[in-house]
């Protein structure tokens, strides 16, 4: 298989910057192939693709030295406008890249541009939705679409373009699971029968493991691992010196390795194989499960039986006369962690604005502390929920860090003595002391999303809605962050977190609700909602895979799901020893 993009020792620096973000690169991508590149934030991996289509230098300008080729031409001989029909690229932050007043406009966007026949262009858009499921959707406001949407209405954008190379940037960050699952076998099912080179930038391993041909690894702006990606997730350690998060069920088969249970070529990376070596284990030893020392049934913390929060009929239409939310009700309780959870576009944002003010119901109230949310302003509420959206960037006005932090406590009306001994408290709590007088714009993904999280906690309020709070961050962006919220609940704040990793909720929350097509279809413990696989597989939701293994491995005498790779690895652990 030839090569179809070149890089030879090529660096790069943005205008005005000390550094390199690239340096020295030499990196050959092979034609017809799905690479990934993986590695943690800020290692450059999007100024890599960058180069391809002529964004950099062209657009972002800056000194770029080396070599690119693709298709065996110099890039630097053709401008973007020529790039952009053979190398499609799907921007990290979708809403960049959406211009049509309507999914249908905006798909055809593209395509218009090179002057296609006007019925060819109606096909590529037809084709292109169905491909990332946004059949019915043409008419539809693209304004009023989920971030999820507007991510899948990116891509068949691109698709519409019909490149010969599909370069994704983090292309299902905002997904549902198995929206995720079905992106990927999409685009993997376009490269097989159109001969379509595909690369992928991800922090997600579970979608990408089974169908990338290479994995790259980026880490202080160089090429530092190159391969088959399995050879690289068996091995944890470099995983977590990476940044990478490991797969679930490979954490449990490392422990075993290390216990000298299991070879390391043994080391599982899906399901099916870790139920096969689990059942081996036990079958060996004439094993059975025995309980754990964890009490699986427990909840982390107390809660106080009063709702804070009443959500009560609520119905909720847009302008355009579309109906998001339909006859919601729902208590919650001081001091719960609550993960709100189902596809895009079951409502979940719009639900989640009703609770500080932003949305007001069509029919239906939403009492806080028994107080009607209309009753309130914009600024009172702020005390009693903070709100902190899917999207960072939509939330920071500021040219610091520290001016972004005093924003909100300046507009809640305190005093100035109060706005400093906050700042400095939300600064030191977030480990944004050093970016202080940093410009948030500035700083990476992460950073960004740390600093919208702070100028809402530096309030206070009783109550922290989180919409997406990991989206685009690395493994160790993702633990922070859910290490910082997990200290906040210890603390007495009521948790509502939208998010659609599924390892998260398993992880940190103690009660799900799912949603779908704007109404509740469950509300439980985790343990029992996870436990509900074609409940929540009808609201495409799929389980993460350590209560899926669970529930594999009942008959071995598993009682309860575990919830994460460290209840069951101590379950078997347990029952193996006697």
């Amino acid at each position: 298989m030839k090569n179809i993009i070149n890089y030879n020792n090529v660096s790069y620096s943005y205008p005005n910057a000390d550094e390199e973000v690239l340096k020295n690169i030499d990196l050959n991508i092979k034609e017809a192939k799905f690479t990934v590149i993986m590695g943690p934030t800020g290692a450059g991996k999007t100024t890599l693709v960058s180069c391809l289509n002529g964004l950099i230098p062209q657009l972002f300008e800056g000194k770029l030295t080396g070599e690119i080729t693709v298709a065996g031409q110099n890039i630097s001989n053709f401008r973007v406008q020529t790039l952009v029909k053979y190398i499609g690229l799907v921007l990290q932050d979708a809403e960049t890249q959406i211009f049509g007043r309507t999914v249908e406009e905006d798909t055809a966007f593209g395509p218009r541009n090179f002057s296609i026949p006007k019925e060819e262009i109606s096909n590529r858009v037809d084709e292109a939705l169905s491909r990332v499921r946004l059949d019915g959707y043409k008419k539809r406001n693209t304004g009023e679409l989920s971030g999820g949407e507007k991510q899948r209405l990116a891509i068949a954008g691109v698709l519409a373009m019909m490149p010969k190379i599909l370069v994704l940037d983090e292309p299902t960050s905002e997904l549902d699971p198995i929206g995720r699952m079905e992106i990927y076998t999409t685009i993997d099912d376009l490269r097989k029968e159109n001969r379509l080179t595909l690369i992928g930038i991800e922090h997600s391993s579970q979608e990408i493991i089974d169908k990338a041909d290479e994995l790259i690894v980026i880490n202080n702006c160089s090429v530092v691992w190159q391969g088959e990606p399995k050879l690289l997730f068996r091995d944890i350690e470099k995983l977590n010196s990476f940044c990478i998060k490991p797969i679930p069920v490979s954490i449990i088969g490392w422990s075993l390795y290390k216990k000298g249970l299991i070879e390391y070529d043994q080391i599982p990376l899906d399901i099916d194989e870790a139920e096969l070596i689990i059942r081996r284990l036990f079958t060996d030893r004439k094993a059975m499960f025995t309980g754990c020392s964890i009490d699986l049934m427990a909840s982390t913390t107390l809660t106080d039986d009063r709702p804070i929060l009443q959500i009560k009929d609520v119905d909720y239409h847009y302008s355009s006369g579309k109906l998001a939310l339909k006859k919601i009700n729902l208590d919650i309780n001081q001091g719960e962690f609550i993960a709100l959870i189902g596809q895009n576009g079951a409502g979940k944002t719009t639900l989640a604005k009703h609770l500080n003010g932003l949305l007001k119901p069509t029919a239906g109230q939403v009492i806080i502390n028994k107080k009607n949310s209309k009753d309130f302003e914009l600024a009172q509420l702020a005390k009693e929920v903070g709100y902190v959206f899917q999207n960072p960037d939509h939330q920071i006005f500021c040219v610091t860090v520290e001016k972004e932090i005093e924003y909100g406590l300046k507009n809640a009306g305190f005093s100035a003595q109060e706005i400093k001994e906050r700042t400095e408290r939300v600064l030191e709590l977030t480990s944004l002391t050093k970016f202080r007088n940093a410009h948030p714009f500035s700083l990476g993904k992460g950073e960004r999303q740390m600093i919208a999280v702070a100028s809402i906690l530096a309030i206070e309020p009783k109550i922290l809605v989180v919409d997406e709070p990991t989206t685009g961050l690395d493994w160790n962006g993702i633990n922070r962050m859910m290490e910082l919220i997990k200290t906040l609940h210890k603390n007495g704040t009521t948790i509502i977190m939208i998010t659609h990793d599924m390892d998260i909720v398993a992880k940190y929350a103690e009660r799900i609700i799912v949603m779908k097509a704007g109404q509740v279809l469950m509300d439980g413990r985790t343990r029992e909602v996870f436990s509900e696989f074609q409940q929540l597989k009808s609201a495409y939701v799929m389980p993460p895979q350590i209560p899926l293994l669970s529930l594999r491995l009942k008959d071995l005498g598993m009682k309860d799901i575990a919830l994460d790779e460290q209840e069951l690895t101590t379950a078997i652990l347990e029952s193996l020893e006697g």
